[in-house]
């Protein structure tokens, strides 16, 4: 597992060639490029991208340049191809270079062999985008959840490309039914590897989150009175000293409910 370039990212080595989970942000080329040779000589193989946001699809381009054949869920390929407008980050993302395009896509469950293991992937369904998905490494049972899960840190969820507080909801449901007490997690952003412990607590700050914004909302207040509230303020000690402050964090949450 190399943190640091935008999402966490998963490296399985072997005989077949590096198979990476994620590609972190093309800035960071250099360092990513060193940590991979300490991993030993193969050369990179297989790209499978979690989603198509730029903190875990930017480096797409310079590792197909090496080598790489890129899988994803056909919405990145589809978000990848054309400038997407992000409201909540007021930023539009031009499309990507054609050797950033993932060339393998599929639309519901997929799975390959790679180095002496089972890959299983799966759509959510619309989560943290329209395009997360979840690779689980059977033997080993090891999960990369994407951004599906923020450990200890408050997600983003991306109204734009068809995320939603209750298909995150959903996803972190889903994360648990696909683990147990002795699967490895290795989350999109946060503290690097978990459990399925940390999942829980995951889904159930996300609920009671949910739950106390959806009343506010119910009872009349405005975003103003809402974020004044502080429907967070039970879960910020954990949870909000990452990127996404717990203003934000109800503010993303109020537009879903």
């Amino acid at each position: 597992m190399l943190e640091g370039s935008g999402g966490n990212v998963a490296v399985l080595t072997g005989s077949d060639g590096k198979l990476m989970v994620d590609a972190g942000i093309g800035a960071s080329r250099r360092q990513m490029t060193g940590a991979l040779a300490e991993l030993g000589a193969e050369p990179v193989t297989r790209l499978i991208n979690t989603h198509w946001h730029f903190d875990h699809s930017d480096g797409n381009e310079w590792l197909h340049s090496v080598g790489a054949r890129i899988l994803a869920h056909e919405n990145t390929r589809k978000h990848l191809s054309t400038t997407q407008r992000v409201e909540d980050w007021s930023y539009d993302f031009p499309a990507v270079p054609a050797g950033g395009l993932p060339v393998d896509v599929f639309a519901q469950d997929h799975r390959l062999r790679a180095n002496g293991t089972t890959l299983q992937l799966r759509h959510y369904g619309p989560a943290h985008t329209d395009s997360d998905i979840s690779v689980h490494f059977v033997e080993p049972d090891i999960l990369h959840t994407g951004d599906t899960f923020w450990n200890g840190a408050y997600p983003f969820i991306d109204y734009s490309t068809g995320g939603s507080i209750d298909g995150t909801i959903r996803a972190a449901d889903a994360n648990l039914a696909m683990t147990t007490d002795r699967t490895i997690v290795v989350p999109g952003h946060g503290r690097p590897v978990s459990n399925r412990r940390e999942l829980q607590d995951f889904r159930d700050m996300l609920v009671d989150v949910r739950m106390k914004v959806a009343a506010l909302k119910r009872n009349g207040l405005s975003l103003e009175q809402v974020i004044a509230a502080k429907p967070t303020g039970d879960h910020d000690a954990t949870w909000g000293s990452f990127v996404i402050s717990p203003d934000l964090f109800t503010r993303l949450v109020l537009e879903g409910v």
